[in-house]
């Protein structure tokens, strides 16, 4: 059976601007006047999910979207870095820095690490291609931190953790799953633009 999940990375804000770990920070002035421009350009789903995150909840409004919050695609959780600029962490703690991203079982913030990151979306994204999946052809759309993004992206493809690295999702990009669990194609980082009227 195979479904089609397409995930969308939240609009800018000021803490992406400033290089900050995640925290849950409203979107800006200008990234929810892009996310509304882009509204048009969002597909009809069978299901419309939000991580909790205000950026994420705040792009869905934007969107026009009756997105039910999903606990389950919250953002990684890097506990006590969570809100703190990334140059400010790598100059107070260029250890704990360097063992997180050469380590994909490492977690020296306290959170999740890498591979309990990437196991818990692919968990989720799994149930949605699964046995008990609602049909073929099912649609899912969900507003998701690009940590989730990337995430699903290196379960989908049954890459090796590291790879999570390599990978760039831009604020408002449309980045497509489809297929069922254990045997996902994807199609990356679309950007988010209302169709051109002719």
């Amino acid at each position: 059976m195979t479904v089609r999940v397409m995930l969308i990375s939240p609009a800018m804000n000021a803490a992406l601007r400033e290089a900050r770990f995640d925290g849950d920070a409203p979107l800006d002035r200008s990234g929810r006047e892009r996310a509304k421009a882009a509204a048009d350009a969002v597909p009809a789903a069978g299901l419309t999910l939000s991580g909790p995150s205000e950026r994420c909840r705040e792009t869905s409004e934007a969107l026009g979207l009756a997105a039910r919050p999903e606990p389950a695609l919250s953002g990684w959780d890097l506990a006590r870095w969570s809100g703190r600029r990334l140059d400010d962490v790598a100059a107070a703690e260029p250890a704990r820095m360097s063992a997180w991203l050469g380590d994909p079982s490492a977690a020296p913030h306290g959170g999740e690490s890498l591979r309990d990151l990437v196991g818990r979306i692919g968990g989720w994204l799994d149930s949605l291609g699964g046995p008990d999946a609602p049909g073929e052809g099912f649609l899912a759309v969900a507003v998701a931190e690009a940590a989730v993004v990337r995430a699903a992206v290196v379960h989908g493809l049954r890459l090796p953790a590291e790879a999570f690295w390599r990978l760039d999702v831009a604020p408002l990009t449309l980045t497509e799953l489809s297929g069922r669990s254990g045997r996902w194609n994807v199609g990356l980082g679309r950007p988010l633009t209302a169709p051109t009227v002719r």
